[in-house]
């Protein structure tokens, strides 16, 4: 009998296969922007984010999530202004990052100074984004939250000098459980690495004084207080945190900030009793009406978060210069399942950080992402560059778009999959400038961050205790 029948049915099998694994990695490869859509939100926006709520799950604390910037409502040319001097902030931020890092580095300052940097650069130019509410002395108080700073600090009455917030002002003295910090005590002298200024004794040694001063003339003056913390069902005594009496500078309206970083000091470290040095969060996209969530404790495994797919894990790196960063190596990038090559590849150290906006890349990597980029998003007319970025299209008479999916690689196969709300910044709200929202660094010397704008609708899951980072997928909600 002849085998000829049975060739062609095996040859035709075999080309089917392949064109569905073509067309099926194709969708892989592309994700839809519905600009529509994205238009029709921003102008609807009107919502109070303060008050939020929290909920308690298998031993964690879920605390809702959201954006600062998108809490009220205002004009398109209002929001325009918002979303361009974002970017003008962001640079300012990241430049002051880089050359404190190489500052420290060089050993021109003390290495205990390296906490100030995030909050020097980043609070006091309005791009910490995400927002929420805890209970401090019994009363709601909305802060800013930030992985790259240390010390939690709120407004505090009487105030010599603060800006102007919509929740009432802490009062010391209302509070039974409110007791200030002893200058001579440990967490007096912990504030060099939590601050990097030493603390400074008051009238007697019952206050203990912390000053944070910010390049541009903003600062945050106070005394150390402990008091009664309430995070969703988790209450923490005693927990260590500024009161500050003279602040100014751009804060954004909270009334404070939320320090995530790693010293002493910091929140995690406080509370590692409650929460076990675990936390972690889904950032919701800024134009959804949507909450995320800030997740404190809880088995990293669990079943609390909404994951679409499996977490993939990352080593933490250690570094003791620069010990308050949360460092990991990033090892390869995708454009649309093209692999980037540069000529520098390999493992890169990367900082992953809530309060950068924009992720920054070295001139080699981003370059390189530029280009196949480019090649695959064609076709759409082209616009000035704004800021930081230069890759920028006028998208305005289309409704959708298909955008080429970005994903990041890291050590030991973890991968971060960019939401396609992530790819494209939109400048304009009429979509008439939008752009690859992706940045190049000064010099390929320079540390790269990973910026909340790409961890959108990601859950990054920061595991102290077992020094690691996990990312998934995940629409955020609460």
């Amino acid at each position: 009998m002849s085998l000829w029948p049975y060739t062609v049915f095996l040859l035709l099998f075999i080309l089917l296969t392949l064109c569905n694994d073509a067309s099926g990695n194709n969708e892989d490869n592309e994700q839809i922007l519905h600009l529509k859509r994205l238009r029709r939100t921003q102008k609807s926006i009107n919502r109070s984010c303060y008050s939020q709520k929290s909920k308690s799950e298998n031993g964690a604390t879920i605390l809702e999530m959201q954006h600062k910037d998108y809490c009220s409502s205002g004009s398109t040319s209002d929001m325009n202004k918002k979303l361009q001097k974002q970017l003008v902030a962001d640079d300012i931020r990241v430049r002051s990052i880089q050359a404190s890092i190489k500052n420290i580095i060089s050993g021109k300052i003390e290495t205990s100074s390296q906490t100030q940097i995030p909050v020097t650069s980043g609070v006091k130019l309005h791009s910490l984004n995400y927002i929420v509410t805890v209970t401090l002395g019994g009363r709601n108080a909305t802060v800013i939250v930030d992985t790259g700073s240390d010390l939690t600090w709120v407004q505090c009455q009487p105030c010599r000098l603060c800006y102007n917030q919509p929740e009432p002002l802490f009062n010391p003295s209302a509070s039974p459980t409110y007791h200030s910090v002893e200058c001579n005590s440990s967490a007096c002298q912990t504030l060099q690495s939590a601050t990097g200024n030493a603390g400074l004794c008051g009238r007697d040694v019952q206050e203990c004084n912390y000053v944070v001063n910010y390049g541009d003339g903003s600062y945050t003056r106070g005394e150390l207080g402990q008091d009664h913390l309430v995070l969703g069902s988790a209450s923490v005594e005693n927990f260590i945190f500024g009161c500050g009496r003279n602040n100014k500078g751009l804060f954004g309206l909270a009334s404070g900030l939320m320090g995530l970083g790693r010293s002493d000091l910091s929140l995690i470290s406080q509370t590692f009793g409650n929460f076990g040095g675990v936390f972690s969060y889904c950032l919701p996209s800024a134009e959804s009406m949507s909450s995320g969530s800030l997740v404190l404790g809880g088995d990293s495994d669990t079943t609390i978060f909404k994951n679409s797919t499996p977490i993939s894990y990352t080593r933490m790196l250690a570094n003791p210069q620069l010990f308050s960063f949360y460092f990991l190596n990033l090892t390869g990038l995708t454009i649309g399942g093209v692999a980037i090559q540069d000529s520098a590849s390999g493992k890169r150290g990367m900082i992953v950080d809530s309060g950068t906006v924009i992720t920054r890349l070295p001139p080699t990597i981003y370059k390189a992402v530029k280009v196949e980029f480019l090649k695959q998003f064609s076709g759409y007319p082209s616009k000035p560059g704004i800021s930081i970025l230069d890759a920028c299209f006028d998208l305005s008479a289309y409704e959708e778009v298909n955008v080429p999916t970005i994903k990041m690689q890291f050590e030991g196969g973890a991968e971060m999959e960019v939401d396609v709300t992530g790819v494209l910044y939109i400048a304009k709200s009429d979509a008439s400038q939008v752009c690859l929202a992706l940045a190049s660094l000064e010099y390929d010397d320079e540390i790269g961050i990973i910026g909340n704008y790409q961890q959108k609708n990601t859950r990054v899951i920061y595991d102290i205790k077992k020094s690691r980072f996990g990312f998934a997928k995940e629409t955020c909600s609460f």
